[in-house]
């Protein structure tokens, strides 16, 4: 940790925050912004081959498989990876990875011999680089500031991830409108930037690593403390299943071209109306964070998400569904600003990168397992049914959570419990305002 951090009064004074803030925002940027192009490439070869809307529906259901599969399965070994390694080079290798992966997309495109394979393959190794490149560079956060500046910290860190992850796509779109190879040039850019600030992070702490336990071992401690401690497991498993249900991300192609009919710059549009709503809600609460009943505002705002996800399903107003598109993202903020600082303020340092990379599964099942599953219920009963059925979903699981999880409706602030750091292990945690 940088030497003057101890008497910073705000993360971005610290350089090495600096630098992993830049880095994370500029990866995460690129990411989303391939991956709607992926989606809008495959629907339209498919539709272009003569396949109907829900049989090139089901086309974007395999790309959310065929980038959560890999996730699925890594995700565990990445966790313990990050825990034991360091986080910085495992962050440039995942980044590396996918620029590659960004020039060989903006290679094919531009020689037109773009296909539907070369597609599916790129989306498997974007999987694998993502599932690495999760846990560490979640866990590396919290050790770049002092403590006291740690809430302010992680709320930035989500902020950066959660902006590149909305505006990604309406980066994506606009791009492609400008011409299809530009995208993944922008992209495959943006990932040396990354690459270059988290070169300049200088050394900082790792966790000691116990050397009598095994890897299994580790993975199964890290497992066991997501399950034993629930205002960590209700905060994961809430975005889980009402985000896997609500995502209506991965039809966007779908509203575009057929539904709203308003083609690649209204995707554009599409895709930026999410992503303004995060980044107005983000720079709120760089001036007005959050401190009291954080709790009932973070179900508040999950419920929000899915009604105007609902209403967005409905709508063949372009204007109406830019408008609920707003407030879906600025719900979506709004949970996981509160979410993810929960998460990593309830968690001790030595399994960070184990829960991280739980709460980076969560969130994969969340959003590619999402689109699969959005995907293949569109192929079912058609896009529109799929997307409101979602949104009905997402509030029935808010419902649901607030009475399996007690502690999301009595959490008032992020302060963790006083024994957290002592006995991690303490199978009996509980809400200090539940005391």
């Amino acid at each position: 940790m940088d030497t003057e951090a101890t008497v910073q009064s705000h993360p971005f004074r610290v350089h090495n925050f600096r630098a992993y803030w830049v880095s994370r925002f500029a990866m995460t940027l690129a990411q989303y912004a391939m991956l709607l192009i992926i989606g809008w490439q495959t629907y339209n070869i498919a539709r272009d081959a003569g396949m109907g809307i829900p049989e090139a529906s089901g086309q974007l259901a395999l790309i959310g498989l065929l980038q959560f599969l890999p996730l699925f399965i890594l995700t565990p070994f990445s966790g313990l990876a990050a825990d034991r390694f360091d986080r910085r080079a495992i962050g440039r290798l995942t980044v590396l990875l996918q620029l590659l992966c960004a020039a060989a997309l903006a290679w094919t495109t531009w020689n037109g011999a773009i296909t539907i394979p070369i597609l599916f393959g790129v989306a498997v190794v974007l999987g694998i680089a993502r599932g690495f490149a999760g846990p560490a560079l979640s866990a590396l956060a919290p050790n770049l500031v002092p403590k006291g500046l740690l809430p302010t910290a992680i709320a930035l860190s989500s902020i950066a991830w959660q902006v590149g992850m909305i505006g990604g796509p309406a980066l994506g779109g606009y791009l492609y409108s400008i011409g299809p190879a530009l995208p993944y040039t922008v992209a495959a850019g943006l990932f040396a930037v990354s690459m270059i600030a988290l070169t300049l992070i200088g050394r900082v702490p790792q966790p000691a690593v116990k050397k009598d336990q095994r890897p299994i071992g580790a993975i199964v401690d890290g497992a066991r403390y997501v399950v034993q401690n629930k205002m960590v497991l209700g905060a994961i498993t809430l975005d889980l299943f009402a985000v896997f249900l609500a995502g209506a991300t991965a039809l966007f192609p779908v509203y575009a071209r057929d539904i709203l009919q308003v083609g690649e710059t209204g995707l554009s549009q599409l895709a930026m109306a999410p992503a303004i709503g995060a980044a107005l809600t983000a720079i709120f609460f760089s001036f007005r964070p959050i401190a009291s009943n954080v709790g009932p505002k973070m179900l508040w705002a999950v419920a929000i998400f899915g009604v105007a996800t609902i209403v967005f399903g409905m709508s063949t107003s372009m204007p109406l569904s830019l408008a609920m598109l707003f407030i879906v993202g600025a719900a979506d903020m709004f949970s996981v600003y509160i979410r993810q600082s929960l998460i990593q303020l309830h968690t001790p340092d030595d399994k960070r990168g184990r829960v991280s990379s739980v709460s980076l599964l969560t969130i994969s099942a969340s959003n590619e397992g999402g689109d699969f599953f959005s995907g293949t219920l569109a192929f079912l009963i058609g896009p529109v049914a799929a997307v409101v059925v979602g949104g009905i979903g997402a509030i029935v699981t808010v419902g649901l959570w607030s009475r399996v999880f007690p502690v999301l409706r009595t959490t008032k602030t992020f302060d963790p419990p006083n024994n957290l750091l002592e006995d991690p292990q303490n199978k009996d945690q509980k809400n200090p305002q539940e005391a």
